[in-house]
C-alpha cells in the first residue's frame, strides 16, 4: 500500500474557470514567500471560515458586511488553489495529509458559509438551509465514494465545480448587499431545488457507471432492463417529492 501511487491529488476535472485558474497558479506560485509552506495555506481555511461566520452575523444588521464575506471566500479560494501548487513547485508537498485536511476543511468552509447565511433568514427558513447543507454535503460524499470505487477523483460536473460555486456565493452576497436580505430568502428555495435535482442526476449517472464496471469485471454484456430503470426513476422521483414537500411546506 505504501508503494502504491496515491491518486487523490490527481483530479480528473474539467470546469469553466479551469484555464484561467491554471494561468493564475503558474504566475502566483513562485511569488509565495518562502516562509509560507503548503500546510500554512491549507490551514488558512480556519480563520477565513471564522471570518465568514462573523461577517454573516454582522450582516444581519448591515448587509454591507457581506462584501467582506466575499473577500474571505475569494481569499480562501486563492489559498486553496496555491497550497498544492506550492508543494509541487518546491517538492515539499504533504500529499496524503493535504488530501485529507484540504477536503475536510472544504466541508468546514461550506458549513461556515451556510451558517453565515443563517443570520440573514427568519427562523422558519432554517430547515430549508439545513436541507441545502445536506444536499451540498451529498455532492462531497458522492465524490469520495466514486474515488474509492473507480480511483478517479472528480469534484466538478458539467463544467461546474467548487470554483464556480464560490463565484455563485460571491454573486449572491453582492445581490444581498445591494437589495437586502429579502433577496436571499427569495433565492434560497431555488438553490435548494437546483441542488436536489443536480444530486439526483449525479447519483443516477454515477451508479450507472459503477454498475457497468461491476458487470465488465464479470465479463458479461448486460444492460439493466426497463423494469430496473423504471423502479430507479420512481424511487428518485418519490425522494424528490417527499424532500421538497417537507422542505418547502414551511
Amino acid at each position: 500500500m505504501g508503494d502504491t501511487k496515491f491518486r487523490g491529488a490527481e483530479k480528473v476535472d474539467t470546469y469553466m474557470l479551469q484555464s484561467l485558474e491554471k494561468r493564475f497558479i503558474k504566475w502566483a506560485t513562485p511569488l509565495v514567500p518562502k516562509g509560507i509552506e503548503t500546510y500554512h495555506l491549507t490551514l488558512l481555511t480556519i480563520p477565513f471560515s471564522a471570518l465568514i461566520i462573523l461577517t454573516g452575523y454582522l450582516a444581519n444588521s448591515n448587509e454591507a458586511w457581506l462584501w467582506l464575506t466575499s473577500a474571505a471566500i475569494a481569499s480562501q479560494h486563492i489559498a486553496d488553489m496555491l497550497d498544492g501548487a506550492v508543494g509541487r513547485y518546491r517538492n515539499t508537498g504533504l500529499v496524503k495529509w493535504g488530501y485529507f485536511m484540504d477536503h475536510f476543511f472544504d466541508y468546514i468552509f461550506l458549513c461556515a458559509i451556510l451558517i453565515g447565511y443563517s443570520f440573514l433568514i427568519p427562523p422558519e427558513w432554517y430547515y430549508v438551509l439545513f436541507f441545502t447543507l445536506a444536499l451540498f454535503s451529498g455532492f462531497m460524499v458522492s465524490a469520495f465514494l466514486e474515488f474509492g470505487v473507480t480511483g478517479d477523483f472528480r469534484i466538478s460536473y458539467y463544467g461546474f465545480g467548487t470554483s464556480e460555486m464560490r463565484l455563485v456565493f460571491i454573486i449572491i452576497n453582492g445581490m444581498v448587499a445591494i437589495f437586502g436580505k429579502v433577496f436571499f430568502v427569495g433565492i434560497l428555495p431555488v438553490i435548494f431545488l437546483l441542488a436536489l435535482v443536480g444530486l439526483a442526476i449525479l447519483v443516477y449517472k454515477t451508479q450507472k457507471k459503477i454498475w457497468f464496471i461491476d458487470l465488465e469485471r464479470q465479463q458479461k454484456i448486460f444492460r439493466p432492463g426497463r423494469r430496473t430503470i423504471v423502479i430507479l426513476i420512481i424511487a428518485i422521483a418519490i425522494t424528490l417529492i417527499i424532500t421538497t414537500y417537507y422542505a418547502l411546506r414551511i
